[in-house]
């Protein structure tokens, strides 16, 4: 097949040496196959407070970090960005988004409103709080995917605001189609063992049952 090709190279007049390199590419490619195109790089950023942030815990223990581990391991060309600020509000949250998104995304994840419940702050004005990041998100990377992380308030905020509450985040991502994380606390929230003394961040522990959680939302969001 090389010496039909070298044939064919030559009846358009080529001098030996340009015959030669076509050889050279044709013994390669036939041995080798086609080079193949490298993955893009996917950068994910988890936009929130302090559980993003991994308050209490070094940040290489909080589920941002140990999901860039677990992608390193297994040759996935994602980066993970932690966007995590301990006490911020919803009301914080949309003041800072336009510093935080300088850099192209091509996931944004929203895990903001926990301190707003806490405060018992109204869950209508978070609701307009958390529209308004990601609208901004969307008008500057359309074709960024959008997920929204759900948090849930303890029984000792009252069933009516509870409700309320954990309503907000099922309505954000059918509003605005995004993927939805019912509550990113799973398994973890309520667990004595599985959270620090103050019974509302999580461990170590507690943040490696997070991101074993997260790993198989963000797989599906990536596929």
């Amino acid at each position: 097949m090389v010496n039909h090709l070298m044939t064919k190279v030559q009846s358009y007049g080529l001098n030996k040496a340009m015959v030669s390199v076509f050889a050279l590419l044709a013994a390669f490619l036939l041995t080798n196959g086609l080079p193949t195109v490298q993955a893009q790089n996917k950068r994910v950023l988890f936009y929130g407070d302090s559980i993003t942030a991994g308050y209490g815990l070094d940040k290489e223990q909080a589920f941002p970090a140990l999901l860039q581990d677990k992608a390193d391991s297994l040759e996935k060309d994602w980066t993970i960005l932690n966007g995590g600020l301990s006490g911020e509000t919803s009301a914080g949250g949309l003041r800072r988004i336009n510093w935080v998104i300088q850099q192209p995304i091509d996931v944004f994840i929203l895990e903001l409103g926990g301190n707003d419940g806490l405060r018992g702050m109204s869950t209508d004005d978070s609701y307009v709080n958390l529209s308004k990041i990601l609208d901004t998100v969307k008008a500057k990377y359309p074709q960024a995917k959008l997920v929204v992380a759900g948090m849930q308030m303890p029984p000792n905020m009252g069933e009516r605001y509870a409700k309320a509450f954990s309503g907000m985040y099922p309505k954000l991502a059918k509003a605005y189609d995004a993927y939805l994380i019912p509550f990113i606390l799973e398994d973890v929230g309520g667990i004595k063992d599985l959270n620090q003394a103050d019974g509302i961040h999580p461990t170590a522990e507690g943040h490696q049952i997070i991101a074993d959680n997260l790993w198989e939302d963000l797989i599906k969001i990536l596929r």
